[in-house]
Parts: structure tokens; sequence; C-alpha cells
């Protein structure tokens, strides 16, 4: 593999930013890359003080997938244990991005195909340019979807577009993605990272309380909870969270709102 293709870390004021650098290759993930994004991930998960990831990358384009070189060589032999591995660390990467205990938002231009679009749709929150492409990719290449790409579609946007996607090869524009609840918004690639900072301001300021909240968003809305159990979910927390603000922070000071939260 290129000694170019890595990812780039900063952490900077309660925000964690993972960005993908292997542009002659549309940010393909190779094995390096991988091993490198677990790396980040192990860095969120024990940093109490990171409170928001941000997942974006080099050049004009997000992810292209999987390395094509790997993917050639694991079609040499797919059950041998090597091919495997090779599989199973480019979909574990995103698997940990999308269990890191902090909200997560992807910023993607360009294009994101395969495990590319795994990748973006692991995060909490897509950002979008207008014109980007978001393709499913795995007809088109005559391979099998891979690392719960079907189920990711279907979390996103429901059966239909799932199907529209993953069996019929139905590519989504950003506008078209925002319009179907797929992403968060789309906008264009000059304002995707000052967007997303604006979005990551409150977690990134109380990132133990952030993180409280996204567990419970995964608890709840991950399991199909009823309302009354989510009720007792969110009970025990909102205590906590009550607890530790404490009773002197609700004395209101001239000028404040009255309402509550």
């Amino acid at each position: 593999m290129s000694d170019e293709a890595r990812v780039d870390v900063s952490v900077d004021n309660g925000i964690a930013r993972l960005t993908l650098n292997n542009p002659t290759r549309k940010n393909a993930l190779t094995l390096s890359m991988t091993e490198q994004i677990g790396e980040f991930c192990q860095r969120v998960e024990t940093d109490l003080s990171i409170g928001a990831v941000i997942v974006d990358s080099a050049g004009n384009y997000f992810c292209s997938g999987a390395d094509t070189r790997d993917l050639a060589a694991s079609s040499e032999a797919p059950a041998s244990p090597e091919a495997v591995a090779r599989t199973s660390a480019v979909y574990g990467s995103f698997v940990r991005v999308g269990t890191l205990p902090v909200p997560t938002i992807s910023l993607v231009k360009g294009g994101a195909v395969g495990a590319g679009l795994n990748l973006a749709m692991a995060t909490d929150i897509m950002l979008v340019t207008p014109d980007v492409v978001l393709d499913s990719g795995f007809l088109a290449r005559k391979i099998h979807p891979g690392g719960g790409h079907i189920r990711m579609l279907g979390r996103s946007m429901g059966y239909q577009q799932a199907v529209a996607m993953s069996i019929f090869g139905a590519a989504l524009s950003g506008e078209d993605a925002v319009a179907r609840g797929f992403a968060w918004a789309a906008v264009p690639a000059e304002e995707l990272l000052d967007t997303a900072l604006g979005l990551c301001r409150l977690p990134a300021a109380d990132p133990e309380l952030a993180r409280r909240i996204k567990q419970s968003a995964t608890i709840e809305l991950d399991s199909g909870l009823s309302w009354a159990a989510a009720v007792e979910v969110e009970r025990g927390v909102q205590m906590w969270s009550l607890g530790r603000k404490g009773s002197k922070a609700w004395e209101q000071k001239p000028g404040a709102p009255t309402t509550g939260r």
C-alpha cells in the first residue's frame, strides 16, 4: 500500500477530528488506515475531555470504500483467514466509529461509495454538499453488500429506500439525501467544517453530559424501547444531571428567561 495513505488526527477544545488522507485513491480505506481509525477510537473512548467527533477527508472526495487492491486479493480466496481478516478490519473500523460514546458527524463531499458510505452512515449526523454522490456501489461491483450496509440504510430511510439503493443501485445527491432524512444538512464544501464545529459546540463544552445523552440515545433508539421504558432509562441520568448542576445554578439572574428546561 502507498505510504501516503494515512489518517490524520487532531483534538481541540473537546472536539476530536479524524481526517482520511489518501486523496490520490479517493480516500480508499487501506488496512493501515483502518488500524489508525481503531487507535483514534481508543483515544476517544478513554479521553473523557472529548465530547464530539468530526470525520472528514483530505481532497475533494470523502471515501471510495475499501482499497480495491485488498478486494482483489480477497477475491482470490474469499474463504481464507487472510481474506476474512482484511474485510473484518475494514468493517470493524467503522463499527468502532459507530459505537463511539460521543456524538459524531461526518463531512461528506464529492462522493461516498460502498464501505465509504458505511463509514459516513456510522456517524450520528451526516453533513453533505448539495452535489455529493451517495452510492451503495456494491451491486455495480458485482459483490454483495457487507458490514451491515443494508441495515444502516434501512435505519436512516426505511425499507423502500434501502432496497432502492442496495438492490436497484439508485444513488442520492446531497439534496436528495436531506429531503429523504438520510443527511442532516447540505451546505457548500467550504462551509462543512464550520457547520460541524457549530453543531459540536455544546457537547464539546460538556463532554460528560454529552456522553451520558449519547448512551441514552443508543439505548432508546436502537432497541425499539417503549415510551414508558424510555422514561425509566432517562430518569436516573436526569437526576444525576440535576444533582451535578446543584440548586444554586437555578437562581434567576437579572434579565434571564424564567422558563425551565
